[in-house]
């Protein structure tokens, strides 16, 4: 039987759910991960029920400049917004305590969904935007034409946050952005992943690592530390 590493990459692959701790000198985190390919309402109702942070869709590099998504970072710093709209320079990203800069870009919601929030809209957002991707990357579509496709069926502001991960991925910087990115090119699936932070039963902190791991092992979901990934790929972790 497969374990550890091998055992998420095959799950992965297969379209079935991992968990992924990061390190203890980042966030300390432990996020279950879809492969948004394959995401449905099933999905979406364990990452909201049964984990309790914010569901997000972490993203490629090669993704982000597909689309040309921008960081919200880079927008909210934008000169000629700050100049109209002052309140963004009172509430610039500038005191981050685990990393140099945040990782969103636009939130998006299918244009065929309702609200957006239900179990049902969610998995659809998910999916579509995945399976777009994957028609973008193969085909090679150029990034005017993969906008307009994008535009054609998506919206924003929605309900799925997306993460773009940063450029040159986990060598640069290792946040489970990058890490569930990683995790899909390992497992040969598209560089798409819904995924949400799994947090004490009160809220009021992570999951500790112990329990996330008994989880994992409970419900039969593959458990990998981010430091495992890294070896795989022949990188180290960053202190």
């Amino acid at each position: 039987m497969l374990t550890g590493l091998d055992a998420a990459l095959a799950a992965f692959a297969r379209g079935e759910p991992v968990c992924v701790f990061d390190a203890e000198n980042r966030e300390g985190e432990t996020d279950l991960l879809f492969p948004a390919m394959t995401a449905d309402p099933a999905a979406m109702r364990r990452l909201r029920q049964e984990c309790g942070g914010l569901l997000f869709l972490a993203i490629g590099h090669e993704v982000g400049e597909a689309f040309g998504l921008p960081y919200l970072q880079d927008l909210h710093a934008e000169a000629t917004l700050v100049e109209q709209h002052p309140v963004l320079n009172a509430l610039r990203t500038n005191d981050l305590q685990y990393d140099a800069r945040s990782a969103f870009t636009l939130s998006i919601n299918h244009r065929d969904t309702f609200t957006g929030i239900t179990d049902r809209d969610r998995a659809l957002t998910t999916r579509r935007f995945a399976e777009l991707t994957h028609e973008v990357l193969e085909q090679g579509i150029g990034q005017a034409d993969a906008i307009a496709a994008l535009g054609k069926e998506f919206r924003t502001p929605g309900h799925i946050p997306v993460c773009r991960e940063a450029e040159h991925g986990l060598e640069r910087r290792q946040g489970h952005t990058e890490l569930a990115v990683g995790l899909a090119r390992a497992a040969g699936t598209v560089p798409v992943v819904i995924g949400a932070e799994m947090l004490e039963p009160a809220g009021d902190a992570a999951l500790q690592l112990a329990d996330a791991e008994a989880w994992a092992t409970q419900h039969g979901i593959p458990f990998v530390h981010g430091s495992e990934l890294l070896t795989h790929l022949g990188l180290s972790p960053k202190a």
